[in-house]
């Protein structure tokens, strides 16, 4: 079993940036596809993010291409998500996520162990 732990959410001028990171306990961590999720109040949970076991592929939804960039340190048992150029329709609760599986990696239903969440607040 895992458990994750996310920190790094905040209060963040629009154009600004935040690193969000997840600490997983458990010596099995390179063993899982972590991904990112977000859910905004009255919204589905949405994809962001993922990456695989060892970094080597990641993928992103539409809005966070270009500007989020998803990394992992097995070493560390952290999974990051550098945020830059917020806007405010990124004001949600982020969540990482992981799963044995790689893929489908939009789904969370997929994923198998969650954080409970980092507060990310964008204002105008």
């Amino acid at each position: 079993q895992v458990q994750l732990q996310e920190s790094g959410g905040g209060l963040v001028q629009a154009g600004g940036s935040l690193r969000l990171s997840c600490v997983a306990s458990g010596r099995t961590f390179s063993s899982y596809v972590m991904g990112w999720f977000r859910q905004a109040p009255g919204k589905e949970r949405e994809f962001v993010a993922a990456i695989s076991w060892s970094g080597n592929n990641t993928e992103y939804a539409d809005s966070a291409k270009g500007r989020f960039t998803i990394s992992r340190d097995n070493a560390k048992n952290t999974v990051y998500l550098q945020m830059n150029s917020l806007k405010p329709e990124d004001t949600a609760v982020y969540y990482c996520a992981a799963e044995r599986d790689w893929g489908p990696y939009v789904d969370y239903t997929s994923y198998d162990y969650w954080g409970q969440g980092t507060q990310v607040t964008v204002s105008s």
